[in-house]
């Protein structure tokens, strides 16, 4: 899917990154822009280095060198994080605290609404997030109660619930069966359509495929390809040489396995 999009209109500016994890590199140089209205898919093996530039992009992780910039902002100024939507990589919904689907798409709300009380519009905008993600009939019910697929639904929709100009989501398939990746789908292209800018960590491609524009390939902690997705076949910057166990199979011939999983975004 391809979209006008700005080269000097970027709202995430990853430039030069280095960062360590312990006392291993992990990013060692890394340039990844995404312009406005662009959806851009981070790839790459087990270890590429693709959750920890996700995770150094909204400052869980501290370069070691470089920059980020979110919205023309240098990381270290931005303080606009209701403009950002983040969905973590394989964590509970509501992280081991009792709580209903509503309450925890609501606390995805609460970085707009005043003073920590929502308002009407505040809870209209958690119920059409609600909505978006196809779990408004279970809406009172407890997370506990969920399935994987529909946890993952859960984290979306408190991502969405925001109304975010930018929507940074780790894995969001991972674990997802088939029927709750095509809602996911259909959620992310309503988003698209609305003039939303994505990035996304992927296993696999699978039904977002048809949405990106961009993908964007890590090896080793350095990008090896920034273009087009792949027609078919091997993942720029893969050969035989390099394949894992997990880039043979059938579901992930576009990409391998997740990075480091992540936290809440704070």
């Amino acid at each position: 899917m391809q979209r006008s999009v700005s080269q000097s209109d970027a709202v995430i500016s990853l430039s030069a990154a280095t960062a360590t994890l312990g006392s291993r590199p992990v990013l060692r140089g890394v340039d990844l822009a995404v312009q406005r209205g662009e959806v851009v898919a981070l790839l790459g093996a087990n270890g590429s280095g693709k959750s920890t530039a996700v995770r150094s992009v909204i400052g869980q992780v501290p370069l070691t060198g470089g920059s980020v910039e979110l919205f023309g902002t240098p990381l270290r100024r931005f303080r606009q994080w209701a403009r950002v939507g983040y969905v973590p990589q394989r964590t509970t919904a509501a992280g081991g605290v009792p709580a209903t689907i509503r309450e925890v798409v609501s606390s995805g709300r609460l970085s707009r609404a005043r003073l920590g009380l929502l308002s009407r519009a505040d809870r209209a905008a958690v119920n059409r997030a609600i909505d978006l993600v196809g779990l408004t009939d279970r809406a009172k019910d407890s997370v506990s109660a969920l399935s994987g697929g529909q946890h993952q639904r859960v984290l979306i929709a408190r991502a969405l619930a925001c109304e975010p100009e930018l929507l940074i989501m780790d894995e969001p398939l991972a674990g997802v069966d088939l029927a709750s990746q095509e809602i996911l789908a259909a959620t992310l292209r309503e988003q698209v359509a609305a003039g939303v800018s994505v990035l996304l960590v992927l296993h696999e491609l699978g039904p977002l495929r048809p949405l990106i524009d961009r993908t964007v390939v890590l090896r080793d902690g350095l990008v090896v390809h920034d273009g087009p997705p792949p027609a078919g076949g091997l993942l720029p910057g893969h050969d035989a040489h390099h394949l894992t166990k997990e880039d043979c199979h059938p579901d992930a011939v576009h990409a391998a396995a997740a990075g480091v999983p992540t936290g809440l975004l704070g």
